[in-house]
């Protein structure tokens, strides 16, 4: 009875001290709670359960006020505290003060990896995001923090944190609140239901609405079979991607995803059989297109290549690439026509074979020389397109062009 006494004495006495340190830390004097805190545990051994988690819930919530915005290791001790609580509260008495304390070191935690991610410090933010993840469960921190990993090139911790989303059948799939904004009249996709509905009543967006978020598991399988087949695992790779197709065999995602898959892997035919699948899926999509003209100049097939880009300019006029690479097809036997001028004598037959090859010539440059104009509107700082731009107005004499080039890069170059 006399031992029971004590132990009660205690418990009463630790209660005493953790009552004291959540009035400090409701009146902001977190130093005060901190210390009252550590008087607590000290004798922590001896006290009862219910006093053990009434301190793990006023430890939580001081070390997460100390942390502020910036402090990981005191948010990961917070998060530690509310964890052991949870675990010690069976009868889950306290179970909505734990989980106010949990949902408000995920919010800690996520706002903390997200200013990471601002600053390209891609490895923290990775880990705050896990851990956040850890806290609360949800798999849209898991999916940062995988994508965290890739940015910070940690592919084996990206790649661990991946199969865990396969296993789970991860897909992001999500309702979104939106709404369209009268200002613009763009529409505007906000955090939740409620916070749209705020947004409605100041008057600035109309016309609220829900949809569907896009599948991520496209690009979640993609990063995995890129990541495996980095590391020479293309039968894992291969195999992974396989039984993704037969599960899922029009999901356009994994089309690409296998498509980007075998390209880096060199298996060119399949990859132009999979850019056809993902045009017959959508063919006023330029990309593909322009995917397979890319592919058919790199194997030398230069009348496909070109019919490719002009299909892809068909549908995106402004789309800069394809002007860059059909300008440069063009000009593919420029070089070839110049080394046979040089090397032409003179005899009479020679410079009638000049003149037919300075025609060609500049009929190369005509024909060039307005998607390679257009290009420049979207890449307007890109000195080597300039270069090769004055090279065919001097050609073709297009003197008032060709200064205005010139100025144009020596302003570049000068930067």
């Amino acid at each position: 009875m006399a031992a029971a006494l004590l132990i009660a004495v205690a418990s009463f006495g630790q209660k005493k001290e953790i009552k004291k340190a959540q009035k400090a830390f409701v009146k902001g004097d977190v130093e005060t709670a901190k210390t009252l805190l550590v008087t607590a545990e000290s004798k922590l051994g001896t006290a009862d359960i219910s006093t053990k988690i009434d301190f793990y819930i006023a430890l939580g919530e001081v070390t997460l006020a100390d942390a502020g915005k910036t402090g990981y290791e005191k948010m990961k001790a917070a998060a530690v505290a509310f964890i052991k609580a949870k675990e010690l509260d069976v009868n889950k008495v306290n179970q909505g003060i734990i989980n106010n304390g949990l949902d408000n070191t995920r919010v800690a935690l996520f706002n903390s990896a997200v200013t990471d991610s601002q600053a390209k410090k891609y490895a923290s933010a990775g880990e705050k995001f896990y851990l956040s993840y850890t806290v609360k469960n949800d798999t849209i921190d898991l999916y940062y923090a995988a994508e965290s990993m890739i940015s910070a090139k940690d592919y084996d911790a990206s790649l661990d944190y991946y199969q865990q989303l396969l296993a789970m059948n991860y897909t992001g799939i999500k309702k979104q609140y939106i709404a369209l904004r009268i200002e613009d009249d763009e529409t505007v996709t906000f955090a939740s239901e409620a916070d749209r509905n705020s947004e409605l009543i100041s008057g600035k967006y109309t016309k609220p609405s829900e949809r569907m978020s896009g599948s991520v598991k496209g690009d979640i399988l993609k990063n995995v079979v890129l990541i495996l087949s980095s590391k020479g695992e293309n039968d894992k790779a291969i195999a992974l991607m396989q039984e993704a197709r037969e599960q899922n065999p029009t999901d356009i995602t994994l089309i690409r995803a296998e498509a980007e898959m075998v390209y880096k892997m060199g298996n060119i035919g399949r990859y132009d059989v999979l850019m056809q699948q993902v045009l017959d899926f959508d063919p006023t999509d330029p990309e593909p297109y322009y995917n397979i003209g890319v592919v058919a100049a790199s194997t030398g097939n230069a009348t496909k290549a070109m019919e490719y880009y002009k299909k892809a300019l068909a549908l995106k006029p402004d789309y800069p690439s394809a002007q860059v690479n059909l300008g440069a097809l063009i000009l593919n036997d420029e070089l070839k026509i110049v080394d046979e001028m040089n090397s032409l004598g003179m005899s009479r037959a020679d410079s009638k074979r000049y003149d037919v090859l300075e025609a060609k010539r500049e009929g190369l440059y005509k024909e060039a020389l307005p998607y390679l104009e257009s290009a420049l509107a979207s890449r307007g700082n890109n000195p080597q397109l300039i270069r090769k731009l004055m090279e065919i107005y001097s050609q073709l004499s297009m003197d008032a062009k060709f200064s205005e080039m010139k100025i144009k890069l020596a302003t570049i170059e000068d930067k």
